[in-house]
C-alpha cells in the first residue's frame, strides 16, 4: 500500500519545518489511517520505527567542551598502560596478537572553553569516572584516533549516554559527513537514525609522569555519536530486549561452523564476532532461521523477504545508502536489530563518513577508487540477501521508487544548506592546530569542495542507472593445474535484462597489464586455459561485457601502487607447481 509519511516536527532545533517524508502516493488508501510518532501507517501492518521525538529539540549546531583527565589504572582492569601506548598502536596490533586493547582510566569532564561547568558531568570531580581506549578498525590507523569513552556504572551520564564515542573523520576530507547523513536520516521515514553533536577535547596526560602536574592539550574538533546499544534501544521506543547486531563482515552467508546457538558445543564467541557484535539479545535462532531460509534457493525470495525484513525500512536504508554514495555498506557499517517476538530485521545505519565523496576523490587525489562495480547496485552483489533481492524484477522497481521518493527530497538546495551550515562550524577548527596538520586538502580546496559537494546525490543517481545497464560483478575461481595446463574459472556474470555476456581474459606480469602473454575475447562460456606457465608471479583479469556494450570487472582486485586494480587476481605458480593467490581482507 502506497503512503504518504509525512513528519510533524515543525518548530525543532534539529530538524527542519518543512520536513516531508518519503514516500509514496495517496491512491488506494483502503484502511484507516492512523498517526504514529509523526508518521502516518495503516492499520493492521503498523512498522516498527525510529523515536523521532528525540531530535526535534537537538542542537547540532552546538559545540560541546569536553576535558579529558588520563591516568594509568591497574593490571586486575586492563587499565595499566601510558597514553602514549593508547595512541600508537592499532586495531591490527592487537588482533595479531590476539589481546585486548590497551585503556586507561579518564575523568571526563564537560564544560566550555573557560573549564568544566557546574552541573554537568564531571564537575568538582577528581577521581577517574570513565575508562578510555580508540574505536574503530582501519581508522586506528591514522595519527589522529578516535576514542571510546566508557563512564563507569553511577558516575553519571551525558546525554543519557554512559559510553561517548569520539570520532575524527580523518578520511572525510569535510570532517563532517557521517553528522550530515545521520541529520538527513532524522527526517526520512523509514530510516533509524542517531544523535549526535560536535566536540571539542583537551586531554590531559598524567600517565607519563604520574604527578599530576600535566596540562590540558589542545585535540581538535570531534564528532560524537551516540552508541547503538540497548540504551539506544530503549530511548529511540524500540525493544531493548530484541537481537542487535553490529555488523563487520556479513554477507548473509549462513556461516554454519560460526553463526550457531550459544548453547552448541562448538560455539565460539570470538569467531562469532569477527561477523557480528552481539549488542543485544543473544539468542540468534532467529538469526539463524532467517539465514536459512534465505540460502534455501527453493524458497521464493519474496516469501522469505516478507517474513523476515521490513520492506520501508529495507528499500529506505538501500536507496539512501546508494544516493549518498555510502559505499562500504554491502557487508558491514550498519546493525541489524529485531525486536523480541518479531521475525522481521531492521537495518540501522552506523559510520556514514565515507558517504559523498566522489568530488573530493575525482577532483583532490589520484585513487583509484569509487570505479568499476563499487557503484550503484553492482557493489552490493556480493551479498546473498541484496543479490536475491535485486534479482526480482518486483523488488528492483520499489528500489527505483524509494530511490526516486528520495531523490526528491535530497535536493541540491538542500544539501547546499545543510553542507555550509556544518562546514561554518568545522572549517575554523580544520584549519587551526592541531587538526590542520591532517587536513585532506588545503582551505582554498576544501571551498572549492563545498561548491561540489550538492551535486553528490545527482552524480550517484546517474552511477545507479549506469550501474542497472551493466553485467553484475562476479569472482574468479583459483586457477587449477590440469595436465600441465592452467585452466582458470569464473562465476558467470548476471545481467538484468538478459543479454548475452562475453568475456575477455588477459594474462600479464604485471598489474597495469602492459606486459600481456596471454589474451582472449569473445569467450561465452566461464573458463580458459593456458597450455604451459613457468615459475613465477602473474596477474589475471577478467572482464564481461554484454551486447549493449557495457563492462564490468571481477570482484577480485590487486592493491598495487595506484590504488585497486579491478578485476585483477594475482597469483604465484610454484616450483613444485601450486598455484598460490594473494588475497585482500576488506
Amino acid at each position: 500500500m502506497a503512503l504518504m509519511l509525512v513528519v510533524l516536527l515543525s518548530g525543532c532545533t534539529g530538524v527542519p519545518d518543512d520536513t516531508v517524508h518519503t514516500v509514496a502516493k495517496e491512491e488506494n488508501i483502503n484502511s484507516q489511517i492512523l498517526f504514529d510518532n509523526g508518521f502516518m501507517t495503516s492499520t493492521g501492518n503498523l512498522p516498527i520505527k525510529d523515536n523521532f521525538s528525540l531530535y526535534q529539540n537537538w542542537d547540532y549546531d552546538e559545540v560541546t567542551t569536553m576535558y579529558l583527565t588520563v591516568r594509568s589504572g591497574n593490571a586486575a582492569d586492563g587499565t595499566d598502560h601510558t597514553w602514549e601506548e593508547i595512541n600508537t598502536y592499532s586495531a591490527f596490533y592487537y588482533e595479531d596478537l590476539g589481546i585486548d586493547r590497551y585503556k586507561v582510566e579518564g575523568l571526563l569532564q564537560v564544560g566550555d572553553e573557560k573549564g568544566p561547568v557546574e552541573g554537568e558531568l564531571g564537575y568538582g570531580q577528581y577521581v577517574p569516572n570513565a575508562v578510555v581506549q580508540i574505536r574503530g578498525q582501519s581508522s586506528t590507523m591514522n595519527a589522529q584516533k578516535n576514542y571510546r569513552i566508557s563512564i563507569y556504572d553511577g558516575k553519571g551520564d551525558w546525554e543519557g549516554q554512559t559510553v561517548i564515542n569520539l570520532n575524527k573523520h580523518v578520511s572525510d576530507a569535510t570532517r563532517f559527513m557521517n553528522m550530515l547523513c545521520y541529520r538527513l536520516m532524522t527526517q526520512i521515514g523509514g530510516m533509524m537514525s542517531a544523535r549526535t553533536k560536535f566536540v571539542h577535547l583537551y586531554v590531559k596526560d598524567e600517565t607519563a609522569s604520574g604527578d599530576g602536574l600535566g596540562t590540558f592539550v589542545d585535540y581538535g574538533l570531534y564528532t560524537y555519536v551516540e552508541q547503538i546499544n540497548k540504551t539506544y534501544l530503549k530511548n529511540h521506543n524500540l525493544d531493548r530486549n530484541g537481537q542487535l547486531y553490529k555488523v563487520n563482515f556479513f554477507e548473509f552467508y549462513p556461516y554454519e561452523d560460526v553463526i550457531m546457538l550459544k548453547s552448541d558445543a562448538d560455539y565460539d564467541l570470538n569467531k562469532f564476532e569477527q561477523y557480528m557484535e552481539i549488542k543485544g539479545n543473544d539468542d540468534h535462532t532467529k538469526l539463524i532461521q532467517m539465514l536459512e531460509d534465505l540460502n534455501n534457493y527453493g524458497k521464493p525470495i519474496e516469501e522469505v523477504f516478507e517474513k523476515w525484513f521490513d520492506e520501508e525500512n529495507y528499500f529506505t536504508w538501500l536507496a539512501f545508502q546508494i544516493l549518498v554514495g555510502n559505499k562500504d555498506t554491502d557487508a558491514r557499517n550498519h546493525f541489524l536489530y529485531s525486536p523480541n517476538n518479531v521475525n522481521k530485521f531492521y537495518f540501522i545505519s552506523w559510520d556514514n563518513d565515507g558517504a559523498m565523496r566522489e568530488s573530493y576523490v575525482t577532483n583532490f587525489t589520484d585513487w583509484n577508487d569509487g570505479m568499476a562495480y563499487e557503484e550503484g547496485v553492482s557493489k552490493y552483489w556480493g551479498n546473498v540477501l541484496h543479490r536475491r533481492v535485486l534479482q526480482s524484477t518486483e523488488y528492483r522497481q520499489k528500489l527505483d521508487d524509494k530511490i526516486n521518493e528520495l531523490r526528491e527530497f535530497l535536493t541540491r538546495e538542500r544539501l547546499a544548506e545543510e553542507a555550509n551550515r556544518l562546514s561554518s562550524i568545522v572549517e575554523p577548527y580544520l584549519y587551526s592546530m592541531p587538526d590542520i596538520v591532517y587536513a585532506r586538502v588545503n582551505r582554498a580546496e576544501y571551498r572549492e569542495l563545498m561548491k561540489m559537494l550538492p551535486d553528490e546525490i545527482e552524480n550517484n543517481y546517474q552511477r545507479y542507472l549506469q550501474s542497472l545497464e551493466k553485467p553484475m560483478p562476479f569472482f574468479i575461481g583459483t586457477p587449477q593445474m590440469d595436465n600441465g595446463r592452467i585452466k582458470f574459472t569464473w562465476e558467470t556474470a548476471y545481467d538484468f535484462d538478459q543479454e548475452t555476456i562475453e568475456y575477455t581474459v588477459e594474462l600479464c606480469k604485471d598489474y597495469l597489464f602492459e606486459n600481456c602473454i596471454y589474451k582472449q575475447e569473445g569467450i561465452l562460456i566461464p573458463e580458459a586455459e593456458i597450455v604451459r606457465l613457468p615459475v613465477g608471479q602473474y596477474f589475471l583479469r577478467i572482464t564481461a561485457k554484454n551486447s549493449s556494450g557495457y563492462e564490468q570487472y571481477a570482484f577480485d582486485y590487486y592493491m598495487g601502487e595506484n590504488g585497486k586494480q579491478y578485476g585483477v587476481m594475482c597469483f604465484w605458480r610454484s616450483k613444485d607447481g601450486r598455484i598460490m593467490v594473494e588475497a585482500y581482507e576488506e
